[in-house]
Order: C-alpha cells, then structure tokens, then sequence
C-alpha cells in the first residue's frame, strides 16, 4: 500500500500498524473451553440436581403461605398495562420527583407530551405519573359490621421514600411549595392533596405515588395497596373467619386498553407474598436440563465409540 509523503514539508509519513504490544498484536493468553461429553453430561446433571429440589422448596414455601392470617396486605392488580414500554419507563423526571425547584418548573423533555399544557409545568410530570392508579378500595367484615383498619403508609420501599423521592421547600406548606405547577392531566387533584392530613405521606413522597412510580417488568402485575392494622380489636391476627364487603369508588378506566382490575389479600413469607412462579421457573429449568442430559448420555453411549475409532483411524 502506498503512503503520500511531501519532501518540502518533512513530515513523517503517518502509519496506521498498531502498536506492537502484546494486546493489540492479539498475543495475550487464551483460554478456549472445549466442549466434550465428560464436561457438558456433568454440567446438566449438576444444574439439575440443585434446581429441581430448589424449586420445589420455593414452590411448597409459596403454597403455604396462608392467606389472610398474620400480616395481610392489600394489593390491587392489573392486566394488560404495559408499564415496560420503553417510553413509559423514560417518561419521568427524577429530579422533578426529588424536589428540585429548577425542575419542577421546568420538567424534563422526556416527560413530553405531559410536561406542561403549553403554559404551566405538570407536576408531576410524564405519563407514567399521569397514569396513577386512583381506585379507592375499602373493606368490611359483617361478621362485626366494623370497616377493617388499612393503614397507607409502610407500603413503599424504604429507599425510594427517604432518598429517591422528596418535596420542594418549603416543606411545612406544600400548596406554596409547588405553586406555579398544575396537577397531571388525568388527576382528580393537585399533589399536595394527595394526604392532606398527614404530611410525611403528602406530595411527591405519598407512599400510592411512589408505589405506582415503580414500574412493573410484566404486563399483568400487583402494587402493594394498604396494610391490614393488626393492633385494632377483632384484626390482631390477621382477618377472621367470615364474609366480608369490598367497596370499591371506581376511577381508574382501563376498557382503553382491554385490561383487568382485580384485588388481592395476601401474607408474606420470606420470599415475599404468594407467588409460585419462582418455583416452577426453577423446576421447569432443572427438568430439562435432566431430559437433555439423559438424552445426550444416549446418544454418547450409542455413538461415542465409533466417533472415537474413525477418530483414531484418521490419525494413524
């Protein structure tokens, strides 16, 4: 290949060879596994052997949870809401949500179309905000005609409520603090109304906000709603035997896109509420793993010599 090089100037002609190192010439070590019936039989056994009892375990933990002793929570599901649109996910501005006043004035371009009406930021803004469950659900127990005492806090993350999630100043009066913003589109009422007599669960830092703000991997999922208050009377273990009443003010549409609202009463274990999926997952795994082992082990027993003769053959 030829090279231009001008006399009068005495430049060097420029080389594009890489340096003569031992990473850009391609002589480090390498090491490259060579897959053979003694490694890879091994492998499938062994995946299976700890999956298989693993996954039973998660599925007998999942299957005794009993529900409605103990702790009961309260959740409320969807189906059909795809909260993992690559759009959906993006459209938030997390320091809005962290209270910064620059902010909250100006929202992020990534909340578009609902970060402002054309006049005033939304607060919060983004479609994911803009989309917040608002049903409100309430429970009753006839055995005693009593409501049955559901606490709202304690329900978010701890994380997302202390240090993902703050209000702008000042604090102590929220309706001044966000002034100059409107509430989203599809809100019923401002933020700062959200739980106006409590005002560490009021604003960007009410726990159903910050709930719904955790975006869901899987079209049809559960939120964490509310926590049965098992220090009142006739509820300190849990929900008794009997019938009970839900009522439900229905705000939240979802025919738009042909979902499903449905609400759950749960207790948890010490992997989480009542979910065999991890389970089935696991067993599901470390059965065809066995299968294929199995077959492989076959196939290696029937055709393994000769590959190893005609093998031989050649080399002599």
């Amino acid at each position: 290949m030829a090279t231009s090089y001008n006399k009068e100037s005495n430049e060097e002609p420029t080389s594009k060879r890489p340096d003569n190192t031992a990473f850009k010439q391609q002589r480090l070590p390498a090491w490259q596994p060579i897959l053979t019936a003694g490694t890879v039989l091994p492998a499938f056994f062994v995946i299976a052997i700890i999956f298989i009892p693993l996954g039973i375990g998660l599925l007998i933990t999942s299957n005794n949870i009993r529900e409605k002793e103990g702790q009961v929570y309260m959740y409320y599901g969807l189906s059909n809401f795809y909260q993992n649109h690559r759009r959906y996910v993006k459209s938030r501005d997390d320091n809005q949500l962290y209270g910064v006043s620059s902010s909250l004035k100006d929202p992020s371009s990534e909340c578009a179309p609902y970060a402002n009406n054309g006049t005033m930021p939304y607060a919060p803004c983004g479609a994911i905000a803009n989309s917040m469950f608002n049903d409100t659900l309430k429970l009753y127990f006839q055995g005693k005609n009593v409501s049955v005492p559901l606490l709202k806090t304690g329900i978010a993350w701890w994380t997302d409520k202390n240090v993902k999630f703050q209000n702008p100043s000042p604090n102590d009066d929220l309706k001044k603090a966000f002034a100059g913003t409107q509430k989203p589109l599809y809100w019923s009422k401002p933020v700062y109304e959200l739980d106006p007599t409590d005002l560490t669960n009021n604003g960007f830092i009410n726990e159903d906000f910050i709930v719904w703000m955790r975006t869901a991997a899987l079209p049809t999922f559960r939120k964490l709603y509310r926590r049965v208050n098992i220090s009142e009377p006739y509820f300190s273990n849990g929900l008794p035997a009997g019938n009970y009443v839900l009522h439900v003010e229905y705000n939240y549409p979802v025919k738009s896109f042909n979902g499903k609202k449905r609400m759950i009463l749960s207790t948890t274990s010490w992997m989480g509420g009542k979910n065999p999926f991890l389970g089935i997952a696991y067993i599901t795994v470390g059965s065809v793993c066995f299968v294929l082992g199995v077959v492989l082990f076959i196939i290696h027993q029937k055709y393994g010599k000769r590959s190893s003769e005609f093998i031989d053959s050649v080399n002599q």
